[in-house]
């Protein structure tokens, strides 16, 4: 089944690809694969603060990604394919994207200002050339309206 990858975190230009995957999973009875980023935590000393800061970190990204796959359900009709990793970004979104063949696009959203953040200008830059499928960056100022005709 053709699968867009979606690696979002808690800014509107995720909700962007996210909506845009979605349309287009719909449109051609293709699924989503949502890969939710845990930022990685800063060095506390003391271990039980450090567990408990991951774990909230955890529970916003879960609360993340079911809002947003609540969402994609409603809209779409799609239930979507949900992971949560903690790590480097860059080296995730590569990980997922070696282990499923099935992965036809990599949907990522670019900031409305502010310029690129670090996944699109990664994977538009040197690594486009070697990865095994194409990368779609959904623009941030666009508006549902927009994306929905773009899709």
């Amino acid at each position: 089944m053709r699968t867009y990858l979606v690696v979002i975190d808690e800014t509107t230009e995720s909700e962007s690809a996210l909506r845009f995957a979605a349309r287009r999973a719909a449109k051609t009875g293709g699924g989503v694969q949502i890969l939710a980023l845990l930022p990685k935590p800063e060095f506390v000393q003391w271990g039980d603060v450090q567990a408990t800061i991951e774990e909230e970190a955890r529970l916003r990204a879960e609360a993340l990604v079911t809002g947003a796959a609540g969402t994609l359900l409603a809209e779409s009709g799609i239930r979507p394919s949900i992971t949560v990793r903690q790590g480097d970004p860059i080296k995730l979104a590569r990980e997922m994207l070696a282990a499923n063949p099935d992965i036809a696009a990599l949907v990522l959203g670019a900031a409305a200002t502010g310029g690129p953040g670090p996944l699109v200008t990664h994977f538009t830059g040197v690594a486009a050339g070697s990865l095994p499928c194409p990368v779609m960056i959904i623009p941030g100022s666009l508006d549902s309206d927009a994306i929905d005709r773009l899709s």
